[in-house]
């Protein structure tokens, strides 16, 4: 619950005051998925959160399922080889989708981040939003998230952004 401390517009030698709460470890852990929709013509956002919980496989395989559920082409899944993108949920997932869903697992180096354009989500939301953001309790924290991630949803800018910043190709519609 403690905040990243960045910077502030704080007078010199009056820094910012900020309350953490201590004691009792909480957190919010956060999925996302930025994708081109079908008609190649917008970017989206799928996210959920969980409030003192952690994502395991079987989570991540209802996320993936719901993230996709309404896109009617095939998907295509790029991800790194955490714990919580391998295992029997997700290999079932892929087996029930009969061909809509392809899992492309990047190697296990810090290379492959360039290549994820939600990294620079993630970048943007703890380096940007919610620096000195020190939350009275993971409800809170959950809160902000959830209204900095919907912002961010709502904003075809901002996440073709990040798109640009990957190494990813885009199709030249999204060029401009």
């Amino acid at each position: 619950m403690s905040p990243l401390v960045r910077r502030s517009w704080s007078l010199r030698g009056h820094p910012q005051q900020m309350k953490e709460k201590v004691g009792r470890r909480e957190k919010v852990s956060v999925a996302a998925a930025l994708y081109l929709t079908p008609k190649r013509d917008r970017l989206g956002l799928a996210y959920q959160t969980l409030v003192n919980d952690y994502f395991t496989n079987e989570q991540t395989a209802e996320f993936l399922s719901g993230a996709v559920q309404g896109l009617p082409a095939p998907v295509i899944t790029l991800w790194d080889r955490g714990t919580m993108h391998k295992g029997g949920p997700i290999n079932d997932l892929v087996a029930k989708s009969r061909g809509r869903l392809d899992l492309e697992r990047l190697p296990a180096h810090a290379a492959t981040a360039k290549l994820m354009p939600v990294e620079f989500l993630w970048r943007w939301l703890k380096y940007d939003q919610l620096c000195n953001f020190p939350p009275r309790d993971a409800a809170e924290l959950n809160d902000r998230v959830v209204s900095e991630l919907e912002n961010a949803r709502l904003n075809q800018k901002l996440l073709l952004g990040f798109f640009h910043q990957s190494n990813l190709p885009l199709p030249r519609a999204l060029l401009s």
